[in-house]
């Protein structure tokens, strides 16, 4: 697999939380994580949908738009960082908005790139590479 692809094809298999509120975006994500392999879970556009999921589906990673619609999705990131589940934000905001708690994680800019997210979430000696 070409260098630039290599993450790629860590989705296969895996089941993916979505939280995205631009509609064309989360379905372009969502069909691209398909064809990659992946479960889609979602995707969905509000904090509490995306909270539901969290404690009804099995969830192995994420990707979270930070700013849906009036609200930050913040509280799903407490929630998956609380169960060990791996997530990037994918934002076009300045990362300054992000609060310090979350420092640490990764962010990718949007219109996002699978193959950087998935570096992000399973690379550079990952414990999540399997």
């Amino acid at each position: 697999m070409a260098g630039d692809q290599r993450y790629l094809k860590y989705y296969a298999g895996k089941r993916i939380l979505v939280v995205e509120d631009e509609y064309f975006l989360a379905d372009e994500t969502r069909r691209q994580l398909l064809a990659l392999g992946a479960i889609v879970v979602g995707p969905v556009a509000k904090v509490d949908d995306a909270l539901d999921l969290i404690d009804t589906a099995k969830i192995d990673a994420a990707i979270l738009d930070v700013h849906l619609g009036g609200e930050f999705v913040f509280p799903v990131a407490e929630r998956l960082d609380k169960l060990g589940v791996a997530f990037v934000f994918a934002t076009g905001y300045d990362p300054s908005f992000i609060p310090d708690e979350f420092r640490g994680f990764s962010l990718c800019e949007k219109p996002a790139e699978l193959e950087k997210i998935a570096q992000a979430l399973w690379g550079n000696g990952s414990k999540n590479l399997q």
